[in-house]
C-alpha cells in the first residue's frame, strides 16, 4: 500500500523472503499468487490505526520519522498520534507553522529551541502556535530572544490549558510570567533558567490564578530570584522547590516558607483535621550554590513532610543547620550533601540524620569528611539505605567501607569516588551487604584491578564497574535535573532533527576530562549520571531511583 516492489525488495529480509511457504509450488499457481503479488502485499492494510499508533510510540524518533514515509497511512497515523514535537524554532519557520500544525493537530508537548547564532521565531508565531495549539500542556522555550512580554502575554491567554511551562535563555521579564500565572490557573510547574529580562528593579512575580494548582518551581541562575518571592511563599501547594545558582540572600525566603507551613499546620489543628490530609506540605528542597545559611536550614526544619533534601555547595551551612532540619524532618528518604570540602557539615550532622530520619533511602556525600563514627550510626540505624554515594572525602577508607558492608543490609547500589581505600575494602564487599547489585568505583587509586576481578567472581550477580586501569576525567559534582524526553520531527528545512540524549553517553568520558582541563562547573556530574543511568536499567538492577 502506497509502497514499490523494488522498495520492499531492498529491505535485508523481503516479504517474499518471509513467505516463501505461500509461493506457488505450495498453494499452486492456480491460487493466482506469484511472487510479484506477495512482494507487493502491504501485511499491516488489517492493523487497525489505533494499534499502529501504540506501535510507533515504542519506536525512537529517527524510527518513527523514517516510519511516516512508508505511505501515506502511516504518515496520516503519525501526525494524529504524534503529542511531542520539538521544532528547530528559527525565524524562517512561520512561513511553515501551519502545514506542521496541520499534520501534528494532537501536539500536547510543544519544545521551540533556537541557537545563539540564529534570530528566534518572534511574538506573531508564538501567537500563531496558540491559536493551533488548542491541547497544548507543556511549553518548553530555549533561546527564542525575539519573544517579548506581548507575545508571551498573548500566548498565556490563548493557551489557558497549559499545565508546564520551562522556559531558558529568553529575554522576557516579569510582565510575561505574570501574564502566565493570572491566565494559566491549572499551571502545575514553572521552571525558569537564565530569564534576561529579570533584572534589578523588576517587578515582583506573584502566583496569580495559579497559586493553587502550581506544585514544582525551579530557579536556575537568575540574577534577582528575589523578585520570585511572592510567587513562592504565595504557591499554596508548593511539593517541590528548587533553587540553583540565584544570586541574593535566600534565608528571608525560606523562612516565609518555613513560618507559612507552620501556620497551616496550626491552623490545621484548630480545625480539627487530620494531619494526614495536609495536601500542601513541601516534600521537595533542593539548594544549590546559593547564599543560605543554617538559618535557612532551620527554616526549612519547619516543613516536617520533606522527603528530598538537596543541600550542595552552601558554604555557609553547617551541622547545627543539619541538625535542626534532622530533628524535625523524620520522614527525610533522600539526602543529599556537597560540603564543597569546607568541613562545616560531618559527623555530628550525619549522626543527627542517622537518629531521626529511619526511613532513609538514599544518601550522597560529596566532600564531606564522615568517619565511621557516623557511616556506622546510619548503617545500624536507616535499615532502608538502598543507594549510597561517597565521593571526594580523605576520611573515608577500609574502615567506614568495612562498617558499611556489615551493616547495610539493604544496600542495593553503591558508589565510592575519590576516597582512600584499598583492596582491603573490596575484600569487605565480597562478603558483606548482600543485596548489593551493583557497585561503581572511581579514582579510587588504592584498589587494584585484580581486586575487582576477585569481586565480579565472587559475586556473580554483583554488577562491578570501576576505572582502575582507566584514565578518568577529574573530579567535581553537582546536581542536575532530567528534561522530559522531547520527539522531534523530520520536516524540511525547518524542523529539527531528533537526538537521543542517551546516544552520547559514550563521549562522557571525554566531556568529564574537558570540564576538568578548563576548570568548568559540570552541571551533569558523575553522582547524578550514576543514578540516572541505574534507574534508566532498572530492568537489569531490579531497582529504581
Amino acid at each position: 500500500m502506497g509502497q514499490s516492489p523494488s522498495a520492499a525488495l531492498d529491505r535485508g529480509s523481503s516479504f517474499s523472503q518471509r513467505f516463501d511457504f505461500l509461493s506457488s509450488s505450495s498453494l499452486g499457481s492456480s491460487d493466482g499468487f506469484s511472487d510479484e503479488i506477495l512482494a507487493n502485499r502491504d501485511y499491516t492494510a488489517e492493523i487497525p490505526d489505533e494499534c499502529l499508533a501504540y506501535v510507533f510510540q515504542f519506536l525512537g524518533p529517527g524510527d518513527r520519522n523514517r516510519c511516516s514515509l512508508v505511505c501515506k497511512r502511516w504518515l496520516c497515523v503519525d501526525g494524529w498520534s504524534r503529542h511531542r514535537l520539538s521544532l528547530d524554532a528559527q525565524s524562517e519557520i512561520e512561513a511553515s507553522l501551519p502545514s506542521i500544525f496541520m499534520r501534528f493537530d494532537s501536539v500536547t508537548k510543544l519544545t521551540l529551541r533556537c541557537s545563539r547564532r540564529s534570530i528566534s521565531l518572534n511574538d506573531g508565531a508564538l501567537v500563531a502556535i496558540s491559536v493551533r495549539c488548542q491541547n497544548l500542556t507543556r511549553l518548553k522555550l530555549r533561546g527564542c530572544r525575539e519573544i517579548s512580554d506581548e507575545g508571551m502575554s498573548t500566548f498565556a491567554k490563548n493557551s489557558k490549558n497549559l499545565r508546564k511551562l520551562s522556559c531558558g535563555s529568553c529575554t522576557f521579564g516579569a510582565i510575561a510570567l505574570n501574564a502566565v500565572l493570572d491566565y494559566c490557573s491549572n499551571l502545575e510547574e514553572l521552571s525558569v533558567k537564565r530569564l534576561r529580562g529579570i533584572h534589578d528593579g523588576a517587578e515582583a512575580i506573584g502566583p496569580g490564578a495559579a497559586a493553587s494548582s502550581l506544585k514544582t518551581i525551579c530557579l536556575k541562575e537568575l540574577v534577582n530570584g528575589q523578585s520570585f518571592e511572592p510567587l513562592v511563599v504565595g504557591a499554596k501547594n508548593l511539593k517541590a522547590l528548587k533553587i540553583i545558582h540565584c544570586l541574593g540572600d535566600w534565608d528571608r525566603v525560606l523562612q516565609l516558607i518555613g513560618n507559612r507551613n507552620r501556620n497551616g499546620k496550626e491552623n490545621l489543628h484548630l480545625n480539627n483535621y487530620n494531619s494526614n490530609g495536609n495536601n500542601d506540605a513541601l516534600m521537595e528542597i533542593h539548594l544549590e550554590r546559593l547564599q543560605v545559611s543554617d538559618i535557612g536550614l532551620s527554616a526549612i526544619s519547619k516543613c516536617t513532610k520533606i522527603e528530598n533534601l538537596h543541600i550542595v555547595k552552601t558554604p555557609d551551612c553547617s551541622n547545627y543547620g543539619l541538625v535542626s532540619v534532622a530533628e524535625h524532618c523524620k520522614l527525610l528518604k533522600k539526602l543529599h550533601v556537597d560540603g564543597w570540602r569546607t568541613n562545616r557539615i560531618g559527623d555530628e550532622g550525619l549522626v543527627a540524620v542517622a537518629k531521626h530520619c529511619p526511613n532513609l533511602e538514599e544518601l550522597v556525600l560529596v566532600g564531606v569528611n564522615a568517619t565511621h563514627l557516623s557511616l556506622g550510626a546510619i548503617a545500624s540505624n536507616c535499615s532502608k539505605l538502598e543507594r549510597l554515594a561517597l565521593c571526594g572525602s580523605g576520611t573515608i577508607g577500609n574502615t567506614e567501607i568495612a562498617c558499611i558492608a556489615a551493616k547495610c543490609m539493604a544496600l542495593k547500589k553503591l558508589c565510592i569516588k575519590g576516597c582512600p581505600i584499598s583492596d582491603i575494602a573490596i575484600e569487605a564487599l565480597g562478603s558483606g551487604c548482600p543485596s548489593l547489585v551493583k557497585i561503581k568505583l572511581r579514582k579510587c587509586r588504592g584498589v587494584s584491578c585484580e581486586a575487582g576481578e576477585w569481586l565480579r567472581e565472587q559475586r556473580g550477580s554483583l554488577v562491578v564497574n570501576m576505572d582502575a586501569c582507566e584514565v578518568d576525567g577529574g573530579f567535581e559534582a553537582s546536581v542536575s535535573n532530567g528534561g522530559i524526553h522531547e520527539v522531534g520531527v523530520d520536516y524540511p528545512q525547518v524542523v529539527s532533527q531528533v537526538t537521543d540524549r542517551d546516544a552520547s553517553t559514550s563521549s562522557n568520558g571525554r566531556l568529564a576530562l574537558l570540564r576538568s582541563k578548563f576548570g568548568l562547573f559540570a552541571s551533569r556530574n558523575f553522582v547524578a549520571c550514576t543514578f540516572r543511568r541505574w534507574s534508566n536499567n532498572e530492568d537489569s538492577f531490579n531497582g529504581n531511583l
